[in-house]
């Protein structure tokens, strides 16, 4: 029978990029929750990662949620994204942007990456806007499809940032709202600020391939706190009374539990040292 690799265990001449690197608190933190039998949707350790991950970005809050994609879900809903409705991101990313589109009946419109930093090309998605949409009383319309376009959606790759100064400025020139990706970015910054904190909301993943792990998980970042409430409700079954199983809009099991937010607290305790480690792997 062939031997099965070991998880974390690299084999000779293979590059470890995306293995946890577990050297903390993380034991430390789970056996609390274990202790106190805190391990589900609700626990100290789920407000302290919220707190903690905004901080460190410079966010003025911080909704925890199951996953990356879940996060993604979450934000286009709060910015009204809805059936036939358009948004941009980029041809060079995972699936789960264009599935969180495509959730809310929306759908993806890519645009090329630049071939030197993988990013999106912000220089493609203005000639895009400039040439193949016009504005009308609906809104900006993609004059192929004959749907309007709502929002943009960067996907910041491999540790590295988007322009976003200029996907800024065009967020600004066409009205459009910007819910950032940076789940593979957590740390990374452009101009001196952090990857999450350009858009209205920012979203990132703690999947075990990611910079920290909590072995599955999400965040929602954001300056405005009505949109954070917004998620919080959303990501917590749209519950309208906190005793009374009252709901009067469609809401989500999207919560993330104490258990894995505290290897979320311990994880973050030790970022610089995973980013370090990471770039001497790159």
């Amino acid at each position: 029978m062939k031997k099965i690799q070991e998880p974390g265990i690299a084999r000779k001449g293979f590059i470890p990029l995306c293995v946890p690197y577990l050297c903390g608190n993380e034991w430390k933190y789970i056996k609390e929750c274990l202790d106190t039998n805190w391990v589900s949707s609700a626990g100290s350790f789920v407000d302290r990662f919220e707190q903690d991950l905004a901080k460190y970005v410079g966010a003025k809050y911080g909704v925890a949620c199951v996953n990356g994609t879940a996060a993604l879900h979450i934000s286009l809903i709060l910015l009204g994204i809805g059936y036939n409705d358009e948004v941009i991101t980029s041809d060079m990313t995972f699936v789960a942007p264009a599935n969180a589109i495509r959730y809310v009946g929306a759908y993806p419109v890519f645009i090329d990456a630049n071939y030197k930093t993988f990013q999106i090309d912000s220089a493609k998605l203005k000639d895009f806007l400039k040439n193949k949409c016009k504005n009308t009383k609906e809104g900006l319309l993609n004059k192929e499809t004959k749907r309007i376009i709502k929002a943009i959606l960067p996907v910041h790759i491999l540790g590295h940032c988007c322009d976003m100064e200029e996907i800024m400025d065009i967020s600004r020139q066409y009205g459009l709202p910007v819910v950032e990706d940076a789940t593979e970015a957590l740390g990374a910054k452009f101009s001196g600020k952090y990857a999450g904190t350009f858009g209205k909301l920012g979203v990132f993943s703690f999947n075990g391939n990611k910079i920290i792990t909590t072995g599955g998980g999400g965040m929602i970042v954001t300056d405005d706190k009505n949109l954070a409430q917004k998620a919080k409700y959303l990501t917590t079954q749209a519950k309208d009374d906190s005793i009374e199983f009252i709901h009067n809009e469609i809401g989500y099991n999207y919560r993330l539990p104490n258990i894995l937010a505290a290897m979320g607290c311990a994880q973050l305790e030790n970022l610089e040292k995973h980013i370090n480690k990471k770039r001497k792997t790159a």
